[in-house]
């Protein structure tokens, strides 16, 4: 401040400022401070606010915010920038609006020898001396560095923001202590003025790379212009309906918006953008009209809807007439024919208990003779499978005498073999101290011989011959899941993020199947990465879900057992309730997740579960600090935060606000598209349309 400046007052007041909607506001608790300039013998001064001096190539924009608490009397001023010369002069200033916040801006101004003052001057009528409670200064900064394209963000000027509280410190110690990037929007703005945003977006949307807007990707610069192609807007609190800006956007590969309270329907033109690729809807309150399109081409079009109302037209009265006919007369019917066909069904099951049918195919020694009556049962139901039952020689010469053991289960060790026609095998032998007995071993034998997917390892048979239990399976030549992050078995290459993946997703879909594919739901107990076997070309196969529990019926949401299970993978609920469902195997496949995302075991010694590692590391926004060291940088951030959203998602405390296998699904095989965009490079990721008019524009410079 110079010295001929009259001393500061400071002011403040404990009642409340009228709130402020305008983009120029600042904190209420700000504009409660204020300072104004001393008195000088009984009237009203003239006050410099602040002096600075900068290279003359550069121009700025200064911000001022007022709000009077004195209503006693007159207080007018003009401001000046650059007083006696040939700087702006602001309209003077009326404090006509008690406790109302007030701001004024400058036009873009440079002074040719980089000399700047600010100075309140009163008026002639004015009683109160000239005061103000907040001051910014923006300066204009040449970018010369890449932009992003002006129809995805429109690129006017970038400033620089300088902001301090006046009070209670003098404003002549006013400095430039934060720097930001400031620049005027087009399409992306719109968006985010049209449902109210908070995040915190300034600057140009991807450069500089390292302070990349949050929830936008961009594509690598073409000459000095680049493309915003992912957006991530799910749980943002958006309401209303999906805006057309939206389809400004036109190099938007994916698009996500779920978990908001979108409601009505998609714009037709959203789901046409030349390069979309992934479209996520799920967990809004779109219509059914809207969500029952099929959408043509490459789009994976992301929804937690099943179509079961898709293509079903309101019956006519007079159709409703037919129906009831139609209904009165088959149902009597239907019911007749079920009738016989239980009776004829109880008829086939009380014959064969008098008389069994006899075996085909290759036989096998007698079962003992203190083998219960339900195990006789299973004996004559496997007799029926497509399944070839071994004899305990034959296991003998496929092994080489079972000289190359390969793994340990808790069903016992597992060997290497090879069959007369060169098909390669793991036998899993029952040790003497397993907990599994026959009925185990039965059951086993009777799921995997009718679950069938190309995620699940598949039985080629199965020994029973007095105390010798084995089951034969097809051999996955390139171990396991757990093998790879940990390096064991001789695997030496830790798999690249696209590869693993690739790996989980078809890991989960297996494990979908299990829950939904079957007659009855199969619950896996023993999720882990030990059991997520891995075949040639690393394609993926969920193993030992045989031992697992069945529901009884359709109906049952959940079986009390005693918690069985891998420490570090276990569901807390299970284990402290018993209570055993899909969604124990959902937090297991979560834990697994994390496992693959960050390369650490589910516990780490002296640190905790990574579950708690994570979610500490989550609040921090830095997803390198989270991702296995390994990858280094070598793979797409937004891909990498879905795996990690969604592992947080499975391994949610309560069992109820957990996601399904199938939503776990959808999830993953977005991270995948996005990380396989990822290495196809920038050139398949520029718009192959051509851009779109901006729809939406900004008035008057956007403070911060």
């Amino acid at each position: 401040m110079d010295e001929a400046s009259p001393r500061w007052v400071n002011l403040s007041t404990t009642r409340p400022i009228q709130p402020d909607t305008s983009s120029y506001a600042v904190p209420s608790r700000i504009l409660q401070t204020a300072v104004a300039a001393a008195s000088n013998n009984g009237t009203a001064a003239a006050l410099t606010a602040v002096t600075w001096q900068y290279e003359t190539k550069y121009s700025f924009m200064i911000f001022l915010h007022f709000t009077d608490f004195q209503d006693t009397q007159l207080r007018q001023f003009d401001i000046l920038i650059n007083e006696n010369e040939s700087g702006p002069k602001l309209t003077a200033y009326n404090d006509t609006s008690y406790l109302t916040p007030t701001h004024v801006y400058t036009k873009s101004y440079r002074a040719d020898d980089g000399k700047y003052n600010v100075t309140l001057a009163a008026t002639k009528a004015s009683v109160l001396p000239p005061m103000i409670n907040a001051l910014e200064i923006y300066i204009r900064v040449p970018y010369e560095s890449p932009t992003t394209l002006p129809q995805d963000f429109q690129h006017t000027a970038a400033l620089v923001r300088a902001y301090k509280q006046c009070s209670p410190c003098a404003l002549s110690n006013i400095v430039m202590t934060t720097i930001l990037l400031c620049m005027l929007v087009d399409a992306i703005v719109a968006i985010k003025t049209e449902y109210g945003l908070s995040r915190n977006w300034m600057g140009d949307p991807c450069f500089p790379i390292k302070y990349a807007w949050d929830g936008v990707k961009c594509s690598n610069a073409s000459g000095n212009t680049s493309r915003i192609t992912s957006l991530d807007l799910s749980n943002s609190s958006l309401h209303g309906t999906i805006s057309k800006n939206f389809t400004l956007l036109t190099a938007l590969e994916n698009l996500d918006l779920s978990y908001n309270k979108l409601i009505g329907s998609i714009p037709d033109s959203l789901p046409s953008l030349p390069s979309l690729r992934v479209l996520n809807v799920s967990g809004n309150q779109l219509s059914d009209e809207s969500l029952c399109k099929n959408y043509t081409g490459p789009l994976i079009f992301s929804r937690d809807f099943d179509g079961s109302a898709c293509d079903k037209p309101s019956p006519s009265p007079s159709r409703n007439k037919v129906a009831i006919i139609a209904i009165s007369v088959v149902v009597p019917v239907l019911v007749l024919i079920v009738l016989l066909f239980t009776y004829f069904i109880w008829w086939v099951k009380r014959k064969s208990n008098v008389q069994p049918v006899p075996t085909h195919g290759p036989t096998r020694d007698p079962e003992p003779d203190n083998v219960s009556g339900s195990q006789k049962s299973y004996g004559y139901n496997m007799n029926k499978t497509e399944n070839r039952q071994f004899t305990y020689k034959e296991l003998e010469k496929f092994t080489n005498n079972f000289k190359q053991f390969i793994g340990q289960g808790g069903f016992g060790p597992v060997y290497y073999g090879r069959l007369e026609d060169d098909t390669e095998v793991a036998v899993k032998m029952r040790s003497e101290s397993s907990s599994h007995g026959l009925d185990e071993f039965l059951a086993e034998v009777q799921s995997l011989t009718k679950v069938h997917h190309r995620n699940l390892v598949s039985l080629i048979g199965y020994c029973w011959e007095k105390d010798h239990l084995a089951l034969v399976y097809e051999y996955m030549s390139q171990g396991s899941l757990f093998d790879h992050l940990r390096g064991k078995n001789g695997v030496s290459e830790a798999l690249n993020w696209r590869k693993r993946v690739q790996v989980v997703l078809e890991a989960a879909q297996g494990l979908d199947y299990l829950h939904k594919g079957c007659s009855l739901p199969i619950v896996h107990r023993d999720v882990k990465t030990n059991n997520i076997l891995l075949g040639q070309n690393l394609q993926a196969k969920i193993a030992d879900f045989g031992l697992s529990k069945t529901y009884l019926s359709d109906t049952q949401t959940h079986i009390s057992v005693t918690p069985a299970g891998t420490a570090g993978y276990m569901d807390p609920e299970y284990y402290l309730t018993g209570r055993l469902s899909e969604s124990s195997d959902v937090y297991s496949f979560g834990v697994v997740l994390l496992e693959v995302a960050t390369g650490e075991a589910p516990t780490v010694p002296g640190r905790g579960h990574v579950i708690q590692l994570v979610k500490q590391k989550i609040a921090t926004g830095d997803v390198g600090s989270i991702a296995d060291s390994r990858l280094g940088s070598a793979y797409d951030i937004s891909s990498m935060w879905k795996v990690i959203d969604t592992a947080v998602m499975c391994t949610a405390d309560s069992a109820a606000q957990r996601p399904t296998m199938a939503t776990v699904v959808v999830q993953l095989k977005e991270s995948l598209a996005l990380e396989e965009t990822r290495e196809k490079g920038s050139s398949n990721r520029v718009s192959r349309g051509s851009d779109i008019e901006a729809m939406a524009s900004t008035l008057g410079p956007f403070a911060r």
